[in-house]
């Protein structure tokens, strides 16, 4: 990827296509690949009117601006770094999505003080952490009933309690879409471990 390319993403579908979205260097932060994007998105439909989403290691925004530029009522966005979540008040500015909710907050301190239900939640935090085990075991009392949880990782980390929906590699990066499991599901899931 050239230098003038290298901190920047393009918005692939919905009414901000082709939009490009800059943020800085930040330790940990690699946005998901268009080709990842333009498959999530297919999985979940392109049209996402009427759903409340939470990106919750927001990073360069790909994700949540990709659900908002497909009609999502509302999409929070959390991001701990202060210079990346000012670059996401600015996309935010440039493009007018006044669906966007920035937070600049701990992940999971927001959930910690949330009471709100989402429809669909975008868990990419660092790969070199524990945050994506940690915070999916945080997160059910903030899902509606049929709410989708998307996760990228190296990976995948106990998902007892989840459903896999679909899932996929590119390059060393797993992603998967979950769902919560039925409750005779994750019961049948312990058994059998």
């Amino acid at each position: 990827m050239s230098a003038q390319h290298k901190n920047q993403v393009r918005i692939i579908g919905g009414q901000y296509r082709r939009r490009i979205l800059k943020f800085p260097d930040s330790l940990g932060l690699r946005p998901t690949p268009d080709r990842v994007r333009e498959t999530l998105f297919n999985w979940l439909g392109q049209d996402l009117t009427g759903w409340h989403c939470l990106d919750l290691f927001a990073g360069s925004g790909g994700l949540g601006f990709e659900a908002a530029s497909r009609h999502a009522k509302q999409v929070v966005m959390v991001e701990m770094a202060r210079p990346v979540y000012q670059a996401l008040q600015s996309s935010q500015q440039t493009l007018g999505a006044r669906e966007i909710q920035l937070l600049n907050a701990d992940a999971q301190r927001f959930l910690s003080q949330n009471r709100q239900a989402f429809d669909l939640v975008f868990l990419d935090p660092p790969f070199a952490s524990t945050l994506l085990a940690d915070t999916l075991a945080l997160l059910p009392p903030h899902l509606s009933e049929r709410a989708r949880v998307y996760i990228e990782c190296e990976t995948l980390p106990d998902l007892s309690g989840w459903e896999i929906l679909r899932e996929g590699k590119a390059g060393t990066v797993r992603y998967a879409l979950l769902c919560r499991a039925a409750a005779g599901d994750a019961e049948n899931s312990t058994e059998s471990a």
